[in-house]
C-alpha cells in the first residue's frame, strides 16, 4: 500500500482541533449567477497514493439561507463563465462554482470541486478566480458517503467496496501523513486527503491512469484524492496555505460532486432552487 494508516493514537501527529463535518447546504433564494476567472492546468507530472490518516478538521457555519456573495465585479464573472466553458467543465460544476460565489460559501477562502464522474479536480482562488484543473485519481469504488469508522481501521481491513471518495462538502485543513509529507485534509473521520500521487505501487500504474485521456482508470486510491505532483505543489499547497497563515486552522473548502446520488440530495440549495423555479 502507497500510504499507511496511523493508529489511533498516533492519529493525532499534526491534529489541529474542532471536527470535520460533510455539510449539506440549503438556501430558499433564487441563485444569483457570478464568478471569477481561472488559469489554464498547471502540468501533469507527479507521483502519489491512495488513503492517509488525517488530523481533524473544523465545522465551518453554513452561508445564510438568503446569502448573496459581495459584487466580483461583472468583468471577471464574464471571464470566469467563459474560462470554465473552455475547460470543459460539467453542467454541474459550473453550477456548484456558481452558487457558492453567489452565496459566499467558501467565506473567501481558496476552494475545489471535485467532479467525480469526469475524474477532474478545478481550484479556485479567495476571489473567485478558477486558477487551475487537472486529472485526479479518485476511491476504486463508486459511491457518495464512507463507511462510519472507516478511518480507524488498518489498510487491509478495508474491503474493495468500500474504497469511496464521500461526497459534499468539507472544510479542509493542512496537516502531514505518517511520512512525513504535507497533505490537505479533507474529511478526518473518514480519513480521506487531498495529496501528491505517489506512484509505490508499479502494478496500480497512477502516472499513467493520471495521463490517460478517459476518466473510467481514474479509480484506483482507498478514497484519497491524487493529484500530479506539479499541480499539487504549484497550484493545491501554495493556495491553501496563504490562507492558513491568513486565517488559522481553516485552509479552504473541498466541494465533492456525487456520482450515485442527484446533486440536491448533496447540495440542499438545489432543492430550494427547483421549488422557488
Amino acid at each position: 500500500m502507497e500510504e499507511t494508516m496511523l493508529t489511533t493514537s498516533h492519529r493525532f501527529f499534526g491534529r489541529p482541533s474542532g471536527r470535520l463535518l460533510c455539510i449539506r447546504l440549503a438556501i430558499a433564494t433564487l441563485m444569483v449567477v457570478t464568478m471569477g476567472s481561472m488559469a489554464d492546468p498547471v502540468g501533469a507530472g507527479g507521483a502519489g497514493g491512495g488513503r492517509a490518516v488525517t488530523p481533524r478538521g473544523v465545522q465551518a457555519p453554513l452561508a445564510s439561507a438568503v446569502a448573496v456573495a459581495e459584487p466580483l465585479g461583472g468583468s471577471s464573472s464574464r471571464v470566469a463563465l467563459s474560462q470554465l466553458a473552455l475547460s470543459h467543465a460539467s453542467a454541474d460544476v459550473q453550477q456548484l462554482a456558481d452558487w457558492v460565489l453567489a452565496a459566499n460559501d467558501h467565506q473567501h477562502l481558496p476552494f475545489v470541486i471535485l467532479d467525480k464522474q469526469n475524474a477532474r479536480l478545478f481550484m479556485f482562488s479567495p476571489d473567485g478566480r478558477l486558477v487551475g484543473n487537472t486529472a485526479a485519481l479518485l476511491g476504486a469504488a463508486r459511491g457518495d458517503d464512507s463507511v462510519p469508522g472507516i478511518g480507524e481501521r488498518p489498510l487491509h481491513a478495508v474491503l474493495p467496496h468500500e474504497r469511496t471518495t464521500p461526497a459534499g462538502r468539507f472544510v479542509a485543513e493542512l496537516g502531514r501523513n505518517s511520512n512525513g509529507e504535507d497533505i490537505v485534509w479533507v474529511d478526518y473521520d473518514a480519513a480521506v486527503s487531498l495529496h501528491r500521487v505517489r506512484a509505490t505501487v508499479a502494478s496500480e500504474r497512477r502516472l499513467q491512469r493520471l495521463a490517460s485521456p478517459s476518466a473510467r482508470d481514474n479509480r484506483i486510491s482507498y478514497g484519497c484524492i491524487n493529484v500530479p505532483r506539479r499541480f499539487y505543489e504549484q497550484v493545491v499547497s501554495p493556495a491553501f496555505s496563504r490562507a492558513a497563515q491568513a486565517g488559522g486552522q481553516r485552509a479552504g473548502v473541498v466541494y465533492v460532486l456525487p456520482e450515485t446520488q442527484p446533486m440536491k440530495a448533496v447540495f440542499g440549495y438545489l432543492k430550494a432552487a427547483a421549488l422557488l423555479s
